[in-house]
């Protein structure tokens, strides 16, 4: 029991990034109804981007251009994305959501075509300072996860609550049609949503790859935490998703370590039939409430 703060700090750590890919598929969600299935692969490609980059397969670049650069190819990546599954989403929420399938499957292949299959590292520019506070030890990449995942919630809240774009997202995810009716175009929404999402799974991926190791299917594995983040905080709440994202790195923490680190997959799979059965909207459903 002495190591629990320990597991408890750094499962917090990861729950942060848990969390940016959960928002990520809310975010999508919310707008258009459609899971974005490809978010983990697409999240993967724009890390692959930095790499390559910085290490001389694209370029060799000052990570901070290398960053701007991709955050850049990443938005014009999230627009096709969306364009190309747009003739679907008014017509099938499961049509859609199955075509993101196919996304993800040709950016994984995008990925393995420029960069090849094989397992590449990719490291921060943090300091290697750490400190060791009771059982928790706490370093400069914690601090940095943190101050990242507050500020990418804090940015996103003021653009959701602040902004025009923000206040027609929040009116199209209450009710498209009435939003329609009103004269907001869902596409311009949708699109918002795709390319936000897109952002956030640049910034989660960098901040999983030094706990890792970035491969074509290490992130898109990852994001399978994200989606359990998604399920318990509910698909229609973006604090839900911090919240979830939070709740899953703690207690992925705990079972693997007073349990056994090889069933994580197990534990996220029994703790969605859980959520899905005990809390079919998430954890911080209004109950009997619509979607807000």
């Amino acid at each position: 029991m002495a190591d629990i703060l320990g597991l408890i700090w750094a499962g917090m750590v990861s729950g942060c990034l848990y969390a940016l890919g959960a928002i990520g598929i809310v975010l999508i969600y919310k707008s258009s109804n459609v899971v974005n299935f490809a978010h983990g692969n697409l999240a993967g490609l724009a890390a692959f981007l930095v790499f390559g980059f910085t290490a001389g397969i694209l370029g060799n670049m000052a990570w901070g251009v290398a960053l701007m650069l991709t955050l850049a190819i990443m938005m014009v990546v999230m627009a096709i994305s969306y364009f190309v599954i747009a003739p679907l989403v008014f017509k099938s929420d499961l049509t859609s959501t199955i075509a993101t399938l196919g996304i993800g499957l040709i950016a994984q292949g995008v990925t393995q075509l420029v960069f090849g299959s094989n397992v590449v590292s990719l490291d921060l520019p943090l300091p290697k300072w750490s400190a060791q506070i009771g059982a928790m030890r706490i370093s400069a990449y914690d601090l940095a996860v943190l101050f990242v995942t507050a500020a990418s919630v804090g940015l996103l809240y003021l653009l959701i609550e602040r902004t025009r774009v923000g206040i027609a997202f929040r009116a199209v995810s209450a009710n498209p049609f009435a939003s329609r009716v009103c004269g907001l175009s869902l596409r311009r929404i949708h699109l918002f949503s795709f390319v936000v999402a897109g952002l956030l799974g640049l910034v989660a991926a960098l901040l999983i790859v030094p706990t890792t190791f970035l491969s074509s299917t290490s992130v898109s594995s990852f994001m399978l935490q994200a989606f359990a983040a998604a399920v318990v905080g509910g698909f229609s709440s973006l604090p839900g998703a911090v919240v979830g994202g939070v709740f899953i790195g703690v207690l992925m923490n705990l079972l693997s370590f007073y349990v056994a680190a090889e069933f994580t997959n197990t534990y996220l799979l029994a703790v969605i039939l859980l959520t899905l059965n005990v809390f079919p909207k998430g954890v911080l459903a209004r109950r009997g409430g619509a979607r807000v």
